[in-house]
């Protein structure tokens, strides 16, 4: 391929810029090189160390001559690309390829300065190199090292490609295919991991912090922040930021950031918003690692203040900063060796194993109290605000590998990048309890509206499924959840015992049980109302020590002669005597919300520990929050799946036929091409023929072989719908005849369908939908209009594992129809299953397949027959967790 003639150096695709978080947590800003960047080329050069020259160039090259500079700086984007990474307006690294012989390979090679080397930014510059070059049409990169230049060798061998070498004179060649691999994907997330768990490290772990505009006039934003970091006795030293006074609070404070003589690693801004761009451009020159900015007037408050907050996220990033904010509570770390309380919460929560994202700020404060009322420690809290840079993702990232939390809660009011937190999710949801709730089903706030990709209710759903995410509606069920995740161990099944003084409630907790999708492991145990504390103990332990029972249900109700304290200390004492026993207990003690002191098993600190036991105002929430629990240790416990590719797919004979498609327009595809593009994947119509008078449909059933059916669509295609008449069964010339007629009366159009019939079977739909911010759903349900009215469906993330294709076809409410309900014949479920899989892998493969329906597919004992299609192609959505790494877009009008 050629590229254009005189292409223009300065117009490159916007889409290639990108803001990407390095592996020390920092950030820079990716873009082609233009000729305007000559000077900071020129001053690259100059700052580049000789032995690095040398690396690079095979030679001392002190200097940039004129003519090289030229040719480094004036790029076509298409033969010949480069890209910068900036820091501020420095470029501080440059990655490159040329076309090589107008051919498929091209030369690919990097510079990095060298105060800037291990930070991962040759990783990161071949991999938006390689996004771009396979745009150009380009397969292969080929690269000339130094055998010496061990660092660079590493980027093209650790980069997950397979990468072929050859060693000559002092000299290594290296050449690999730049077409993703699965594990250079797998390298690519992880390094991704990594950073971005870094930065979010960086952000709750910082050594110093600065409080900008901290006052001493109670009421003020800046005076809630300063005191609150001094009174959880923050461990590195805190500095207050005033322009009036010599000292805050009895420290010393100074007048800017820049004042002050030691390094700052977290800034908070608690400044009017009309004072944060000044504020920031300090933050930038002082080298401020991250900023958390409380100050409000931004997104929230129209055109205007979203245009400065765009303004602040993108040049913080620019100047290798993150940012949580604005309008943001703040954040918090509980840990011993840090104890960060940088937000407006008066108090640093109780320590515990719990992580807690939130958007709102005013909710925070709620949240926090709440948690401390009911028990439930924290080991981390970050409220994002109006989430300009610092989201939800960055902290599942951080979550996964931070040693000080077990369970994740989640308060989203939105979702910046659905694909990428459902691909999150679900990993840490392997190790790590999730649980979530999602408001703004209706509505989204103003000041997350422009940072938001708005995702419908079905695909939230089935995000949090196929993740794992435990979704809960309220704050109250967040709580009751997240109290049987940090204390109580997840069980092996759903077998409830439950023990208790009166068997009125213990009945009634049998009835919530139940309820709940859980199955009683025998009638509940009484102690009677006379029992002694020794007896309830008794009582627990038989029932945690029968090995029917998965987990235990407490329920009591005080006596009048012995202090319910008593029985309390007597049920926790019981069970922290039991070994290592994996069920876990809820309980109904003293009508009390959370963990009492009597249930508690206490740390140094006196908070709560695991084995603590929490108890709930009545059994219908102990029941609700432990079948939550079940059914996640279920999907956890399950196999993982692999992601299957069927035999017989072609999917370069089905690119081709759907790039034609669109060539001509796009939009639904004709009957003859459905049946192709359908066959490329190893789905097989049901043959028929298309007839316009009773002669041709006659002919048709004969080609056919009899018996046949004749269907009609009252003049639409045949795969649109429900079919308006159906002929079934027809053996013979006579019969097709009868029923042309027939149909043709009731319908009004001449052309029918004729086709072959296949065994009696129940009708199902099988289909895609396409959330071009979240992705493709494959969608499994029994056809029919009581089914569509009820929104009998269900749902999974393209692309689908074995496992999800084999729950897929189980989960709708109708599914026993399928398995032999009330002595019906049991349908070839793997062969649904089968279709599920190739259905998702031409949504895999054909992103421009917008739409499509298997409709019906009749299965039955012998086998799953689909008997209409329809499909709908198209440009295909841009995707927000597709191609190299790069954060989310801040550059984009509110």
């Amino acid at each position: 391929m050629s590229s254009p003639e005189k292409p223009d150096p300065y117009d490159y695709p916007r889409a290639w810029e990108a803001d990407v978080v390095l592996s020390d947590g920092g950030t820079v800003h990716m873009r082609p090189i233009t000729p305007g960047d000559a000077d900071a080329l020129l001053a690259l050069h100059g700052r580049l160390s000789e032995r690095t020259r040398y690396l690079r160039y095979f030679g001392p090259y002190p200097t940039l001559p004129a003519k090289d500079l030229e040719r480094f700086s004036t790029m076509d984007h298409h033969d010949r690309v480069a890209f910068a990474a900036l820091l501020g307006g420095d470029i501080i690294a440059v990655g490159r390829y040329e076309r090589i012989d107008g051919g498929d390979s091209a030369e690919v090679a990097f510079l990095v300065e060298d105060a800037h080397q291990g930070r991962g930014l040759g990783s990161i510059l071949l991999e938006h190199l390689a996004a771009a070059a396979r745009e150009r049409g380009l397969r292969r990169f080929v690269a000339e090292v130094l055998a010496e230049n061990g660092k660079m060798v590493r980027v093209f061998r650790d980069a997950g490609y397979q990468v072929s070498r050859a060693y000559e004179e002092g000299v290594i060649h290296l050449e690999f295919d730049i077409d993703p691999t699965e594990e250079s994907v797998r390298v690519a997330y992880a390094r991704e991991q990594a950073a971005e768990a870094r930065s979010v490290h960086n952000l709750l772990h910082p050594g110093s912090v600065a409080v900008i505009g901290a006052s001493a006039e109670p009421g003020k934003v800046g005076h809630a922040v300063l005191s609150h970091l001094l009174e959880a006795d923050f461990a590195g030293p805190v500095y207050p930021v005033n322009a009036e006074r010599r000292s805050v609070h009895g420290v010393r404070a100074y007048p800017t950031v820049l004042d002050i003589p030691d390094p700052v690693d977290l800034a908070v801004v608690a400044v009017p918003a009309e004072s944060v761009d000044e504020v920031v451009d300090a933050c930038l020159t002082k080298n401020v690692k991250t900023l958390v900015v409380v100050s409000s007037g931004f997104g929230e408050t129209g055109p205007h203040g979203r245009s400065a907050e765009l303004r602040l996220a993108a040049e913080a990033r620019a100047h290798g900063m993150r940012v949580v904010g604005p309008n943001a509570l703040g954040v918090l770390n509980t840990d011993r060796a840090v104890r960060l309380n940088a937000s407006l919460a008066p108090r640093l929560p109780a320590r515990g194993r719990t992580g807690f994202f939130c958007q709102s700020g005013a909710l925070g404060v709620a949240i926090l109290a709440d948690a401390a009322e009911r028990g439930l420690g924290i080991s981390t809290f970050v409220s994002a605000g109006n989430r300009a840079d610092v989201s939800g993702n960055d902290l599942l990232q951080y979550w996964e590998t931070d040693p000080a939390t077990d369970v994740v809660l989640l308060y989203l009011e939105s979702f910046g990048n659905p694909r990428k937190f459902a691909r999150l999710a679900r990993r840490l949801a392997r190790t790590k309890p999730i649980v979530a709730v999602k408001s703004g089903r209706n509505l989204t706030l103003p000041a997350l509206a422009a940072t938001s990709v708005p995702v419908d209710e079905t695909s939230v759903q089935a995000l949090f499924e196929q993740a794992g995410v435990i979704r809960v509606e309220s704050l109250d069920q967040l709580f009751d959840t997240a109290l049987v995740l940090a204390h109580q161990p997840l069980p092996h099944g759903g077998r409830v015992g439950i023990v208790g003084n009166s068997s009125a409630i213990g009945l009634l907790a049998a009835d919530a049980a139940l309820a709940q999708g859980l199955e009683l492991a025998g009638e509940p145990v009484d102690i009677g109302a006379q029992g002694d504390p020794g007896a309830l103990a008794a009582a627990v332990r038989d029932t945690l020590a029968r090995d029917e029972v998965d987990a235990l249900i407490v329920v009591f109700v005080p006596p009048v002669a012995i202090p319910g304290s008593a029985y309390a200390r007597a049920l926790r004492d019981a069970v922290a005597g039991l070994p290592s026993r994996g069920k876990p207990i809820v309980s109904t003690f003293l009508a009390a919300e959370g963990i009492p002191a009597e249930l508690a098993i206490t740390g140094d600190d006196g908070e709560p520990l695991r084995g603590s036991i929490p108890s709930f105002p009545g059994p219908e929430r102990a029941a609700l929050a432990l079948a939550r629990v079940v059914r996640y240790a279920r999907w956890r416990s399950a196999p993982q799946g692999e992601y299957v590719r069927p035999d017989g797919i072609d999917p370069d004979g089905a690119r081709s036929l759907v790039d034609s498609v669109l060539e001509r327009g796009g939009g639904e595809m004709s009957d003859a091409d459905v049946v192709r593009l359908l066959g490329h994947y190893g789905i097989e119509v049901v043959p028929y023929r298309v007839a316009g008078d009773a002669d041709a449909a006659v002919a048709a059933a004969a080609e056919l072989g009899y018996p046949v059916a004749v269907k009609s669509l009252g003049g639409s295609p045949w795969q649109r719908g429900e079919m308006i008449a159906v002929r079934l069964d027809l053996a013979g010339e006579d019969a097709v005849r009868t029923a042309y007629d027939a149909l043709r009366a009731a319908t009004g159009t001449d052309e029918v369908y004729v086709q072959c019939m296949v065994p009696a079977g129940t009708a199902c739909t099988i289909g895609l939908q396409d959330d071009p911010s979240f992705g493709t759903l494959v969608s499994f349900g029994l056809s029919g209009m009581v089914s569509l009215l009820l929104g009998d469906r269900a749902y999974r993330a393209v692309p689908v594992t074995d496992t999800d294709a084999a729950s897929l076809v189980r989960a709708p409410r109708a599914a026993p129809v399928l398995t032999g309900y009330r002595g019906s014949d049991q349908v070839d479920l793997d062969a649904l299953a089968g279709l599920v899989l190739r259905v998702s892998a031409l949504a895999e493969d054909l992103p421009e397949v917008r739409s499509l329906v298997l409709q019906p597919v009749l299965a039955s004992p012998s086998g799953a027959h689909v008997t209409g299609a329809r499909v709908i192609v198209g440009p295909p959505p841009s995707r927000h967790d597709d191609g190299p790494r790069r954060m989310r877009d801040v550059t984009a009008a509110g």
